[in-house]
């Protein structure tokens, strides 16, 4: 088994990686490790301006601190009327007050805006660093509108206002209405790491 470590000390999301990483795991005999396998790993300073600079920074601070390849993502909601806020600024969009108030300030600053104008996308950038410095990224972006109030009890940060797209219409679920197979299936994050598989078969193949 080769190991590829995963930028990020949730074991939730290491869990939720390896499920959708699934099939190229089991092609390349990969085996995602989260950072809590190494406690002297430094937390990084996401100074980028974009999801896949900030996505590429975590990797490579992985990568450079434990030798091996490393996987990162970075993510956030991208609403078309504030011109893709909060964007990278998604999880602190509130000055730091957590999701509930990042939350209620979007909802507030939209609280105007008529149901045409309410669309944006949930993007996440995924990124792979190998420990001689090469990397890529690649984006996945997954359309909705931001909904009025917040419904749903399930996932976190804004899926509670966020209604994906396609859905039968007098029948729209908000992403928190999802269960996590569903939204696995067909996340940003699922989208970006299955663009990021061409990569890992290219440079992770034995």
């Amino acid at each position: 088994m080769t190991k590829v470590v995963l930028a990020t000390r949730n074991h939730h999301k290491v869990e939720e990686l390896r499920e959708i990483l699934a099939d190229v795991c089991s092609e390349l005999g990969l085996d995602i490790v989260g950072l809590d396998e190494f406690p002297h790993a430094p937390d990084v300073v996401e100074d980028g301006v974009t999801f896949e600079q900030n996505a590429i920074l975590k990797a490579a601070s992985a990568a450079d601190v434990t030798g091996l390849p490393a996987l990162a993502d970075d993510s956030g909601l991208a609403v078309d009327v504030l011109g893709g806020s909060p964007g990278i600024f998604s999880a602190r969009w509130s000055g730091g007050g957590g999701d509930l108030a990042n939350l209620e300030l979007l909802l507030a600053q939209l609280g105007d805006v008529r149901d045409e104008h309410r669309s944006g996308a949930f993007v996440c950038a995924a990124a792979l660093v190998l420990p001689d410095g090469r990397s890529t990224a690649e984006l996945g972006h997954f359309p909705g509108t931001v909904a009025r109030e917040a419904r749903g009890t399930n996932g976190f940060g804004y899926d509670p206002i966020f209604v994906p797209s396609g859905q039968p219409a007098g029948s729209e679920r908000t992403l928190a209405e999802y269960d996590a197979d569903e939204k696995n299936d067909v996340s940003h994050r699922a989208l970006a790491f299955r663009a990021l598989v061409p990569h890992l078969k290219e440079l992770l193949r034995p």
